[in-house]
């Protein structure tokens, strides 16, 4: 046999070699055992619970940056209606109100130590009514589906959790540790009603064994192959900053330009950002949702996710060309909202400026995203700088009793779920629990469809009411555990 057959075949001998690892490694990569779903079906007042929803909807408790357009007596208001709705919860639990428009409720379990904290917001963003199909504020109620601002983000669950507590209470139930109920009255602008929560379990030594706040929830179609239902729990979430691009020039007349504009050259920059993205990186939250949900994916998906080793060039060239969630999840986005120049159609602006809205994978600080749009633009006279920011969460654990009691709550109230960590694209109050915890998880006790998940923060928010009890199923299930 002549020299090139041996190469021949050697090379053919490496390529089944191959093939037969990345077959061997998917046949392996089978779905993981998760604890079995609990069968007590959870009775209670479901009409009651669409009726306190209704009136907590009904008041306009809209949170701007500009404080002095807000209605504080809409805020006070609800407040006051609270223990006519919860009546129980006043009963037993004790109300700390700090600044913020922070509510910290305590109910006292049987033993001290290992408390859970159950958060919600009972601000919304505003509307602009008119393009409502339905009035925003009044409770509409038509068909099985309730309409109303906050309806989903997050009055339902802020009366979720009061009302399941409620009923508990009537029953006789006691926890076995506290649990702490943690709402904050300016979530939507960034308030700091959070931060003085967590500023007094910081100053009074309390630890939290849980924290649960807005988040993932129970959602369809969501990861490649798989078709069953994925309950999200978001185990962190990314950082966000606002950055500010600027550039200057003698300006004048604009019959007679020079070869580049402050328009232009802040469009040059943008195109160079969106044509080279932040390079990707698998952070731990990504990997642990891939390592679940690729095992009940199709037998293509299951190779891919199976042998990321060898196919993550590939899988990072579809995010980069598809954008969208599953690019989010990959690498630090950038997504261009705002640009200004001259207020005169004929007149060259002596400054024009553009603002990107930036999503940090846990990888990155907003030092490092910073550094890498200066390096990537390749232009001193464009002026790049951070408005505000945060950087990303802390990481939380999952190999954890904490974790565990969220994910059997949301496999026994959405029967066939698979439950899964993943990364939280967007922002909540929950990140501030992260110096004091790393066991904060972030779930909205709902399933959503696409199309629902479009109206937060948009037109016509309504939810079906079996989600609205649903979402009391779920509370009452993990409080129950706590």
């Amino acid at each position: 046999m002549n020299p090139i057959a041996y190469i021949f075949l050697g090379i053919l001998a490496l390529l089944l070699l191959f093939l037969g690892v990345l077959l061997i490694r998917t046949l392996r990569f089978k779905p993981k055992k998760q604890a079995p779903a609990l069968e007590q079906e959870e009775d209670f007042d479901r009409d009651r619970v669409i009726e306190n929803l209704r009136t907590l909807v009904r008041y306009k408790t809209v949170s701007y940056r500009d404080a002095s357009l807000e209605n504080d007596s809409e805020f006070e208001g609800l407040i006051a209606r609270l223990p006519e709705l919860y009546p129980h919860v006043y009963e037993v639990c004790s109300l700390t109100r700090m600044d913020g428009r922070a509510l910290l409720y305590r109910w006292k379990g049987k033993q001290e130590g290992e408390p859970t904290v159950l958060m919600a917001h009972y601000d919304v963003v505003p509307v602009n009514e008119a393009d409502w199909e339905k009035p925003p504020f009044e409770g509409f109620l038509e068909d099985g589906v309730l309409w109303g601002r906050g309806t989903l983000d997050t009055k339902v669950t802020f009366g979720g959790v009061l009302f399941a507590a409620d009923h508990l209470i009537a029953e006789g139930f006691t926890p076995e540790h506290d649990v702490y109920f943690a709402f904050s009255g300016g979530e939507e602008v960034n308030g700091e009603g959070a931060i003085r929560i967590v500023d007094y379990f910081e100053a009074n030594h309390i630890t939290p064994a849980l924290v649960l706040d807005e988040g993932g929830a129970v959602v369809e179609g969501v990861f490649p192959g798989v078709s069953a239902p994925c309950g999200m729990i978001g185990i962190a979430e990314k950082g966000m900053m606002d950055v500010r691009y600027r550039t200057k020039s003698a300006g004048g007349h604009a019959s007679a330009p020079k070869p580049h504009t402050p328009v232009g050259v802040l469009s040059s920059a943008c195109c160079r950002i969106e044509a080279n993205p932040f390079p990707s990186h698998l952070s731990e939250p990504v990997a642990q949702m891939f390592d679940t949900l690729g095992r009940h994916s199709t037998f293509v998906y299951r190779m891919i996710f199976a042998n990321l080793w060898c196919f993550s060039p590939v899988l990072d060239m579809i995010c980069k060309k598809s954008g969208g969630e599953l690019n989010a999840l990959m690498r630090t986005t950038v997504a261009f909202t705002q640009m200004k120049g001259s207020s005169a159609s004929n007149v060259i602006p002596p400054e024009a400026e553009m603002v990107s809205n930036i999503r940090l994978n846990p990888y990155d600080t907003m030092e490092s995203a910073l550094s890498y749009l200066q390096k990537t633009v390749k232009d001193d006279s464009v002026e790049i700088t951070a408005i505000h920011g945060m950087n990303p969460s802390r990481i939380s654990v999952t190999d954890c009793d904490a974790y565990e009691k969220v994910a059997l709550a949301v496999s026994s109230t959405w029967k066939g779920t698979i439950t899964t960590p993943y990364l939280m694209v967007q922002c909540s109050d929950s990140r501030h629990w992260g110096r004091i915890s790393d066991r904060v998880y972030r779930f909205s006790a709902m399933d959503l469809t696409t199309a629902e998940r479009a109206t937060i923060h948009g037109n016509n928010e309504r939810i079906r009411i079996e989600t609205a009890h649903r979402a009391c199923e779920f509370y009452i299930r993990l409080m129950r555990q706590v």
